[in-house]
């Protein structure tokens, strides 16, 4: 199952500087002096910067402030609300037990 996982290429998700400043509950300058000083990495499309998601969830792990805004004011404030509480529709406990020593056993 591993192998099946490493030969499908990884999507790159990109989102806009005004799109990261509300997922991350912070000012969009703030995101621009993330990119002057090369701590996220974008491309240029169109003369607009696109953020790479991954370095930019990472970039927000790094730096405490960033992280508490995002659970403030970020899309982090909505993670109890996102919770599943019906069971047809939520992982088994049992089953997300075994899978967990199903991996800690290979």
């Amino acid at each position: 199952m591993v192998e099946i996982l490493q030969s499908v290429p990884k999507e790159i998700i990109r989102v806009s500087i005004s799109e990261a400043a509300r997922l991350f509950g912070v000012n969009p300058q703030t995101i621009r002096r993330a990119i002057k000083s090369q701590e996220i990495t974008y491309v240029v499309v169109a003369g607009r910067y696109k953020i790479n998601f991954e370095s930019l969830v990472h970039w927000s792990q790094q730096k405490t402030t960033v992280k508490n805004k995002s659970e403030q004011k970020g899309i982090g404030q909505y993670v109890d609300k996102w919770k599943i509480s019906n069971t047809l529709y939520s992982p088994s406990k049992k089953s997300l037990k075994k899978k967990d020593k199903d991996i800690t056993n290979k």
